[in-house]
């Protein structure tokens, strides 16, 4: 795969979503990156061949994909996966049984999941703490502390984690960073620039924006960390097939222009819900009232298209009428792709996350997440006000 000599060093952003990793394809001059739907390859002769081996260790569409995620983030090395939780379970089989890991207390469901129910039965220690509280963070380091694992803004309380912060702190202890931004992006947010060691990504969601594919991808500079995540890339073989690569190489040479409308559309409902009678709070880092507010500002360039709030009196009950009254949002788990959504975190993405453990951080039995998409802002605020009236 060629193409990277024709970016220049300072290439932007959406030059490098259109064009990083994606030369024209060298036999025939695709312009498109081809969908290389094979499982192994020719080989000119004894330990000679092209590269290319067989399909879980090298795919050039996967490479491709790689490359570009990797430009976007800033870093040298990038790798995918089948999903986003294929991409974390392969970060942390990258430690060893007696490792502790700090991770925050307000994760997606399916990572607390699989630290909780997969990796304490191999030996691993987790210590959750609210990711906001930096402080909170070092005071949970250990000798055998390994690894800080946060998403910022959380799923789905919108916390904010103080990257640079908690990258310094770490850092003086050898610990690694890693940072779910999938949220984010790295249109609005490079927490590899802010010092983290390492960046998550569920692929399915806004790198891919489509809704039509699922896959993980990771990101590092460390080139020490990058050969351990390239052997079991290999060695566990959670890899994604070609065409879900195709399909987010695809998605994400539009990420820039999307993720300024999914941005531009939540801000405004963000107000609208800020200022209605029937909810009773908002979480949107955009804001002025979000309690982090200003961090958000200060290390991200956008808001991002998430919103999570609290109907009428939170109960149950009361999320259950408004969930179920929407019409445009869709109501189904996910999020990031070009359509509206709509989803009932406590029964569906955090259904395994404990009652109480979501109640003490104000995560109400009612909350509902928004994932505001591209359609025209006028009808998304008609259906959100019209789902409100149920109340």
């Amino acid at each position: 795969m060629g193409g990277e000599s024709a970016l220049g060093p300072n290439a932007g952003f959406s030059t490098r979503s259109i064009h990083a990793g994606q030369g024209a394809d060298p036999s025939t001059g695709a312009v498109i990156v081809p969908i290389y739907q094979t499982s192994t390859y020719a080989q000119e002769a004894l330990g000679r061949h092209k590269g290319f081996e067989y399909a879980r260790t090298h795919n050039a569409t996967r490479l491709a994909l790689e490359r570009c995620i990797a430009s976007l983030e800033g870093g040298r090395h990038g790798f995918s996966f089948a999903s986003g939780l294929a991409a974390l379970n392969t970060l942390m089989q990258t430690f060893s049984s007696g490792d502790h890991v700090v991770a925050g207390d307000n994760l997606y469901g399916g990572s607390y999941r699989l630290f909780e129910r997969v990796f304490k039965r191999m030996g691993l220690t987790f210590t959750f703490v609210p990711s906001a509280d930096i402080d909170a963070i070092e005071a949970a380091f250990r000798p055998e502390t390994r690894l800080v694992f946060v998403e910022t803004p959380t799923n789905p309380m919108m916390q904010l984690t103080d990257i640079e912060a908690v990258s310094r702190r770490a850092r003086a202890r050898g610990v690694l960073v890693a940072v779910d931004n999938t949220f984010m992006t790295p249109y609005f947010q490079r927490p590899l620039a802010l010092g983290a060691d390492l960046v998550l990504h569920s692929v399915t969601k806004y790198l891919n924006g489509h809704s039509d594919m699922v896959g993980g991808a990771l990101v590092t500079s460390h080139d020490g960390l990058a050969e351990q995540l390239k052997f079991l890339q290999n060695a566990a073989g959670g890899v994604p097939g070609p065409m879900d690569c195709w399909l987010a190489l695809r998605g994400v040479k539009t990420l820039a222009v999307r993720m300024q409308q999914h941005e531009k559309n939540a801000r405004e409902l963000a107000a609208f819900l800020a200022a209605h009678p029937r909810v009773s709070k908002v979480f949107y880092p955009g804001l002025p009232s979000h309690p982090q507010h200003e961090l958000a500002r200060r290390q991200a360039t956008g808001f991002g298209g998430m919103i999570s709030f609290i109907p009428g009196d939170g109960t149950l009950e009361t999320g259950r009428v408004v969930f179920d009254r929407f019409r445009l949002f869709t109501r189904a788990e996910s999020l990031g792709g070009v359509e509206s959504l709509v989803c009932h975190p406590a029964s569906m993405t955090h259904g395994s996350v404990p009652r109480e453990a979501r109640l003490a951080m104000g995560f109400a039995d009612g909350l509902l997440r928004l994932s505001v998409g591209i359609e025209d802002l006028a009808d998304l605020s008609e259906d959100l006000a019209m789902a409100l009236e149920a109340i």
